[in-house]
């Protein structure tokens, strides 16, 4: 049975040439948007950089997105199939700038642990968002490390889904941010301004915890 192959089919719709939006996502943590794009050109390049066979270079392609997938799940990172993508992309783009790579399999898993301290960081970003809860914090620094430790607490307290849901909601900076949350909203099936809803209950939610909390240690 021949392994189908084909540019469009085998590639997620989000980086398929023709779709409107072929950058990564961050999700909840979404990987960094890049400006290249993975092309026709750029696929097949890759497909033979992992087997001169198309048929057998498919198969190693599902085999290792699926390794990717695996890698970022077990990391905890929320939507790790997009992710997978991301580490595709960036692999096949410096195959189609020229790079010799040698061991492509450990060249993979390389790409991957840097996108991954990526996305750690784009979380400590948008953690240092939720921090700024001015019913909350006050500003003086011991207050602040009281609010940063209360605010820790309650994000442990509630769901991993809950969790990255607000992250990703407050991730990134203007209209990266804008596109995050519309990806989000997407991705949930629901309107943005149900996402908007949503978001500001569980921020209250994250509020009168930390107001809880704050109240206890002071």
């Amino acid at each position: 049975m021949r392994l189908n192959t084909d540019f469009n089919s085998i590639m997620p719709e989000d980086v398929s040439e023709n779709s409107p939006d072929n950058s990564s996502r961050l999700r909840v943590a979404a990987p960094p948007r890049q400006k290249w794009t993975l092309t026709q050109e750029a696929f097949d390049r890759l497909l033979l950089s992992l087997d001169s066979d198309r048929d057998r270079a498919g198969a190693i392609y599902q085999k290792t997105r699926s390794k990717l997938t695996r890698f970022f799940e077990w990391r905890g990172c929320p939507f790790p199939e997009d992710h997978a993508d991301e580490t595709i992309n960036r692999v096949a783009k410096r195959i189609s700038e020229g790079e010799h790579i040698r061991d492509l399999p450990k060249y993979f898993f390389g790409v991957a642990r840097l996108l991954f301290l990526e996305i750690q960081k784009e979380r400590a970003r948008a953690l240092q968002a939720l921090n700024n809860l001015p019913a909350a914090v006050s500003s003086a620094p011991d207050s602040r490390a009281q609010g940063l430790n209360c605010l820790r607490h309650c994000l442990e307290s509630i769901s991993s889904k809950q969790r990255d849901f607000i992250i990703g909601y407050y991730e990134g900076e203007k209209s990266n941010k804008i596109k995050n949350r519309q990806r989000l909203s997407e991705r949930l099936r629901i309107p943005i301004n149900t996402l908007r809803m949503r978001a500001l209950r569980l921020r209250e939610q994250l509020e009168g915890c930390v107001e809880n909390c704050l109240n206890i240690v002071a």
